[in-house]
């Protein structure tokens, strides 16, 4: 009996272990790319808004919510299952001492926090945001040279589009994250950049 009692405990955790993975699948077939072209340096994505309205209805559907928290430093998004409690999380550093032009930096917080939201968001749902130009054939911005690595040679900073398009390939499994930092190697990245290697 007391077997018996266990085995259906035992059952009833691996069942609710297994449901917010379930939903969250259901969830990723059914949601569609989103993509509406605000443009960004380079490429274009769909911003927090469109994001919301398309996801919503069927994060509900599936009995998903989530929240993203101001933690400190950080941005911590939870993806939760409705039923069960359980939950999916995923921590981000918010970049510091970034520097943008004509913005105070009040403004360069809240542009890192919402990109980032974004991101995380994406990231934790497995959704496509962002347009994918890989074969569309355009001209990338040259790189712009900064600083010196450790053999007295220029570092060079990545453009922004190139950089999403790896980020991109790496979230659908189109190229190894270890393939993608080797890539990166001798890369000067910003501070956004590195925080988006962290949701990889």
């Amino acid at each position: 009996m007391i077997n018996e009692e266990k085995e259906t405990f035992e059952t009833i955790l691996e069942n609710r272990k297994q449901s917010i993975y379930k939903s969250l699948a259901n969830f990723q077939q059914e949601c569609p790319t989103i993509h509406k072209a605000t443009k960004g340096y380079g490429y274009t994505y769909s911003d927090l808004p469109t994001i919301f309205k398309v996801i919503n209805p069927l994060l509900q559907k599936n009995g998903l919510g989530f929240t993203q928290l101001l933690n400190g430093s950080s941005i911590e998004t939870i993806l939760f299952h409705v039923e069960t409690g359980q939950t999916i999380t995923s921590k981000t550093d918010i970049p510091q001492d970034v520097k943008l032009a004509k913005m105070n930096d009040f403004q360069v917080l809240g542009s890192a926090v919402t990109y980032l939201k974004r991101y995380s968001l994406s990231s934790i749902l497995g959704i496509v945001t962002d347009s994918d130009t890989d074969a569309a054939g355009e001209q990338q911005p040259k790189n712009v040279s900064i600083g010196l690595n450790n053999y007295g040679k220029e570092k060079k900073t990545i453009s922004n589009d190139r950089f999403e398009k790896g980020v991109e390939k790496v979230a659908n499994d189109k190229l190894t994250k270890k393939a993608f930092l080797k890539m990166l190697e001798g890369f000067e990245l910003s501070e956004v950049q590195k925080a988006s290697l962290k949701l990889l």
